[in-house]
């Protein structure tokens, strides 16, 4: 129980809610000097101090050196009482951790105190009878099979040099300097640097220029930044002066034993690959859709359930993202990013989102009795497995801990509440085009 009023508090403070409570408390003094004085009394008995006997301490060395602490233990344990009693009397859930403030006043039997909450709100589902949801529809055919098999080829391009003028695909290396009013400018500079045409690594009145010239040859040209470019080069005139000291043309593989054997099939059978590769393609195409029609559910739920959420989860909430995002920061970035400074206002609005839909999706299961079953968490977990070489494993993996099958138990919450919403809600079927679907560009 927080006895000092924080930043965030104070804040909450400042702007009360619909969901703020106050409850007055009060701990008689006599009660709380006795409990004062069993916690000095326990204390001496083990303490160890240099020139005295353990448990031969005298009382006023012992209330001189622990006197404080036990008394703010002996506040704080009588607080929590008193708030618990006075919560559960009135029938409140509370939200978070209260704040206390201290009374002032002149009161020589009591000392009163003033706890400051939170509570949950009441939530009375709204009707999804008038909401549309778009559900995106797909079918997986041989089409989307060879599109996946193409770039999965392209993945493993090899590139070979040619004798020629660069073209689009290939993979150039050059040297650049970079030049504004005369004079190089930051970040402008670079030898043997290698990229590919035609896939965006550079701005695109670079890659015209370095388009069309072959291997040892030089060109110097003007360009000008976009206005959204960084700041010192927003909107800038430069010249560039370039040379090309590479050309590689790709080559993709052949759809072909050793194409199979790459994609781990051993024996290079290639109907077998394109088995596979269509059996994971289609629980992948399964699983894109089905998350977004869930993203489609989790909208139409906040839109027809407009509720205020408790500032003190949604601070909680918004510490979480920012762990998981240092956490995600060190693995990609190495151990010195875990210190990256971060702003509690990047993570706000998916913080409210995430408590509005946790409130919401409590609400939803309680009234609608939407608790999974044990049949269906066994079936997710091993639907899961399927795409490892040993599922068996995979699933034992998942029973021996029931943090685990914690986690698979809200993704069956998440799938019975898009069921149930499905139902309640017009939905219309929308075909969507595979590339859109996984997110590829053309």
């Amino acid at each position: 129980m927080d006895t000092n009023a924080t930043q965030s508090s104070t804040e909450i403070a400042q702007q009360p809610s619909a969901l703020e409570r106050r409850l007055d408390l009060s701990v008689v003094i006599a009660d709380l000097d006795k409990d004062v004085e069993a916690r000095l009394r326990k204390i001496g008995k083990t303490v160890k101090m240099p020139g005295f006997r353990p448990g031969k301490v005298p009382a006023a060395i012992i209330k001189q050196q622990y006197g404080h602490e036990a008394q703010s233990e002996a506040i704080g344990e009588a607080l929590e009482k008193a708030f618990g009693e006075a919560v559960r009397s009135q029938k409140l859930r509370v939200a978070g951790q209260p704040r206390i403030e201290p009374k002032t006043g002149e009161n020589t039997t009591h000392m009163e105190f003033t706890a400051i909450f939170e509570v949950f709100p009441e939530i009375t589902l709204g009707d999804l009878a008038s909401v549309e949801i778009k559900r995106s529809t797909l079918e997986v055919g041989d089409a989307e099979l060879d599109n996946t098999i193409a770039v999965l080829r392209k993945q493993r391009t090899q590139y070979e040099p040619v004798d020629r003028a660069a073209a689009k695909g290939d993979r150039v290396t050059i040297d650049f300097l970079g030049k504004k009013g005369g004079e190089p400018f930051a970040g402008g500079q670079a030898t043997d640097y290698p990229f590919v045409l035609g896939e965006g690594a550079m701005l695109a009145d670079f890659e015209a220029a370095v388009t069309g010239l072959k291997a040892g040859e030089s060109k110097t040209f003007e360009m000008t930044f976009p206005a959204d470019y960084v700041k010192d080069l927003a909107g800038q005139t430069v010249s560039f002066d370039i040379t090309v000291k590479e050309v590689r043309e790709p080559i993709l593989p052949e759809v072909d034993g050793e194409f199979a054997k790459s994609l781990g099939i051993g024996d290079g059978d290639v109907a077998k690959m394109r088995a596979e590769i269509e059996t994971n393609l289609k629980r992948e195409v399964s699983k894109r859709l089905q998350n977004k029609v869930k993203d489609q559910v989790m909208d139409a739920l906040l839109q027809v359930n407009p509720i205020e959420v408790p500032k003190a989860l949604v601070e909680m909430e918004i510490q979480q993202l920012m762990q998981q995002a240092r956490e995600d920061m060190a693995q990609r970035g190495g151990a010195k990013m875990k210190d990256f400074p971060m702003q509690p206002e990047w993570f706000a609005d998916q913080a409210k989102r995430r408590v509005s839909l946790g409130l919401i999706l409590s609400e939803i299961v309680k009234e609608k009795e939407l608790q999974p079953k044990p049949e269906q968490i066994k079936a997710i977990v091993e639907d899961a497995a399927q795409s490892y070489e040993h599922p068996e494993e995979v699933v034992r993996w998942y029973y021996a801990h029931p943090q685990r099958l914690s986690d698979i138990e809200g993704v069956a919450i998440e799938e019975n509440v898009v069921n149930w919403a499905l139902s309640a809600a017009k939905v219309v079927d929308e075909p969507i085009a595979f590339d859109d679907l996984m997110g590829r560009q053309g």
